[in-house]
């Protein structure tokens, strides 16, 4: 592949952009390995070799009043991310979801006459419909990971490339729950694993709801997954004899775990692909959530319901995240629960659904074929 274009500058501003980003990196480096890449992003995509400018963990505020109170540190980082691409002058910018600020820099590209390749379609089909516009205005290559999004684009008479999941090409490797426990200092008890989410506001809320729950299982060990973005200070008054950190061993984790609590987004689609049943809970600050009720336009709020059209996991939004349901909910997947087999059925059609494994390759050869071809 003739490739004149030697720079990219690319953009992600949460974890799991990071992994995405990083497998993305490693895939374009192992066709041309001479590739200068800058950008925003996290350890991960450090660890391939690009040069981080800006940590993911300085970008994520959520929820509408949220982003509110941070308004000026956001406008500082539109400033600041337009001044580092034109220094840089990148012959391609890559886009890994994180739409708010993402579609603003696409705009800001397509003025500067660079190529804007954007992976990880934001999730239009929910909620800001409108940003279609904005995407096939300033947008050249769109890079879908979701089977039922091309399908939403067409309706738009915009084209896209659907390349598979790329959670598929980093679930392949082994994990063994043994070694698990053994590295945790964790003993032989079942355990129920808790995913509260990234952000600060998340994990607070989660977290008090969660282990209020799990006091009606003495008998199981919980396990908390830390989140990258976060040290041991966002956790430790929750930790316990009982209760357990870990950072960096989520999949082990889901493995490990007999059911788990998961707070929507991509866990709980990392948690099914690692065959891990789970309750969905999600509880938001009241003004935040009354503003998204009326926006969001879909049925569930999980990944894997989703993907699938139906209420594969059960999903405790806002009132329902009561620590009765969430006992209750739990016993049924538990391995002596009712729904539990029935679940697991469920996830083999889902990892039917998402395809196959190379997502990361293939939006990577896509990608510098486009490169080569737009000089």
């Amino acid at each position: 592949m003739a490739l004149n274009h030697q720079k990219i500058f690319i953009i992600s501003g949460e974890a799991s952009g990071d992994l995405h980003g990083a497998n993305l990196i490693k895939a374009m480096r192992e066709i041309h390995p001479n590739l200068e890449i800058k950008g925003w992003g996290g350890d991960l995509m450090e660890e391939q070799g690009m040069v981080l400018l800006e940590h993911y963990k300085n970008l994520a505020f959520m929820g509408f009043t949220e982003v509110l109170m941070n308004i000026r540190a956001i406008l500082t980082n539109f400033k600041r991310c337009k001044a580092q691409i034109t220094n840089f002058q990148p012959d391609a910018v890559i886009f890994i979801d994180y739409p708010g600020f993402n579609l603003r820099m696409a705009k800001f590209a397509k003025e500067s006459n660079i190529l804007s390749l954007y992976y990880i379609s934001p999730t239009i089909w929910a909620w800001k419909e409108n940003r279609i516009h904005k995407i096939k205005a300033y947008v050249d290559e769109m890079y879908t990971i979701l089977p039922f999004e091309a399908k939403f684009y067409e309706k738009f008479n915009s084209e896209v490339n659907f390349v598979g999941h790329p959670l598929l090409d980093v679930v392949s490797a082994d994990f063994n729950a043994d070694e698990f426990r053994t590295k945790n200092n964790l003993s032989s008890a079942p355990i129920i694993a808790i995913l509260p989410g990234s952000r600060s506001q998340e994990i607070e809320r989660m977290l008090s709801i969660m282990l209020e729950a799990s006091d009606e299982f003495p008998e199981y060990q919980i396990v908390i997954a830390g989140a990258p973005s976060k040290d041991i200070s966002a956790y430790e008054k929750f930790l316990s004899e009982k209760v357990h950190l870990v950072f960096d061993q989520t999949y082990g984790l889901f493995h490990a775990a007999e059911a788990g609590w998961v707070t929507s987004g991509t866990a709980t689609l990392e948690a099914a692909i690692h065959n891990m049943p789970q309750v969905v809970v999600y509880k938001a600050g009241n003004l935040s959530y009354q503003i998204a009720r009326r926006l969001v336009k879909v049925k569930y709020i999980s990944l894997v319901n989703l993907i699938m059209d139906k209420e594969v996991v059960t999903e405790l939004i806002q009132d329902e995240a009561t620590t009765a349901n969430l006992i209750s909910e739990m016993k049924l997947i538990l391995k002596s629960g009712s729904k539990r087999n029935e679940l697991l059925a469920e996830y083999e059609h889902l990892n039917h659904a998402l395809g196959h494994e190379g997502a990361s390759k293939k939006a990577a050869t896509h990608m510098l074929k486009t490169m080569a071809n737009s000089k």
